[in-house]
């Protein structure tokens, strides 16, 4: 019998990557997820999807549908994919021990989450990160008459609710109802990480920059091979938390190269597209065998329809339009494949209900990919 892993998550490109890789290695793999129709479902890699709660809607549900797939479908693995983590993180407790679930505990992933509690601790470990107080503190009104500084909510994805105030701008006023803090702005080029870890080892680590944005999000990345100051800040965290799991980083690369931990995302990121499928399994299942993970050929790649979204939208910026154009038409689409066309043809109309509610609140794609499943610090 085929050993079977359950996705919890199907919306999103990376999930597709997860689902072809194990199923080209002999798993079956079954999703769960939010909505009806979703990017995976379409693919041949899946066996079988089933309907949740959302879990920022009501997290006991969502947990107690999760539960239930794992026992009815014999579940051996249980992979998060993306903001739904610090949710399935709870899980817990309520599934058999046999089940392999690829991720921390619960108080972790959500410290790690939680923008000041990071900070907090990469500080302890004596890690470089910028300086970072409380909106409404003092320390932050020091921080913000000092220099240009970012206000972010401590508990935001998808570059909710950012924004960079300069110096001798009025801080926002705080507000209870979302915590923010006041980090000071590092001026440099942004680099985001995506790392496979075992038991405090990092297994496969992945370090990328943003081509096409869509919003803070990056909808063409480009693979940077090496950058050793991130990669020995990222084994030295990994090894003092012995993290197991999907972890990532968004760090920003100063004028002499000195790379700064801006937020840890404990999950998955879309530098999970540059790992060879056959590696990315062996990361996850046997991690011990994999000395060095190979990567994907390409150095370029693309969410195609995001990214011809964004290229549109700059069609006014002669100078931004040409140098989008120019990705749009050289880097791979992450979904394509000629064995399993469908996901890529009927991504428009798997993504209705996302596309149809981001034009209609006039957000970006990422932030309402992620309206259900974000994590902003309450269980419901």
């Amino acid at each position: 019998m085929k050993p079977t892993l359950l996705l919890t998550l199907g919306r999103l490109p990376k999930a597709l990557d997860i689902a072809r890789a194990f199923a080209a290695a002999g798993w079956r793999v079954i999703v769960a997820e939010p909505f009806r129709w979703h990017l995976a479902a379409t693919s041949r890699a899946v066996d079988r999807s089933f309907q949740v709660t959302p879990p920022n809607h009501d997290q006991a549900a969502y947990l107690r549908d999760l539960a239930g797939i794992i026992r009815r479908e014999h579940v051996d693995l249980v992979i998060p994919v993306s903001e739904e983590t610090m949710h399935v993180a709870h899980l817990r407790g309520h599934i058999p021990a046999k089940v392999n679930l690829f991720t921390m505990p619960a108080p972790l992933v959500v410290a790690l989450h939680d923008k000041h509690a990071f900070i907090e601790q990469a500080q302890a470990m004596g890690l470089d990160v910028p300086e970072t107080a409380w909106l409404g503190d003092p320390a932050g009104a020091s921080l913000a008459a000092s220099g240009d500084v970012v206000v972010k909510p401590i508990f935001s994805c998808s570059g909710r609710g950012v924004h960079i105030v300069p110096n001798g701008t009025p801080l926002p006023q705080s507000d209870e109802a979302a915590t923010a803090i006041v980090q000071r702005f590092v001026a440099g080029r942004v680099l985001s990480t995506c790392s496979i870890a075992h038991r405090g080892r990092v297994v496969a680590t992945i370090i990328y920059g943003g081509g096409i944005m869509s919003g803070t999000v990056a909808v063409s990345f480009k693979r940077v091979p090496h950058h050793p100051s991130i990669e020995a800040w990222i084994a030295r965290f990994v090894a003092k938390t012995d993290y197991t799991g999907f972890i990532s980083f968004d760090f920003v690369a100063d004028g002499e190269d000195r790379a700064w931990a801006i937020e840890c995302n404990p999950r998955a990121t879309s530098g999970l597209h540059f790992l060879n499928p056959q590696d990315l399994v062996t990361a996850i299942v046997d991690p011990d065998k994999l000395i060095a993970p190979r990567m994907r050929p390409e150095q370029h790649l693309q969410q195609f329809y995001a990214s011809l979204t964004e290229t549109q939208g700059s069609i006014r910026d002669r100078k931004r339009f040409a140098a989008n154009l120019r990705q749009l038409a050289t880097a791979r689409d992450v979904t394509w494949r000629w064995s399993d066309p469908l996901p890529f043809l009927t991504m428009p109309l798997t993504s209705w209900k996302i596309i149809s509610m981001s034009i209609a609140r006039q957000c970006t794609f990422g932030e309402i990919a992620t309206l259900d499943i974000g994590y902003y610090g309450r269980s419901n």
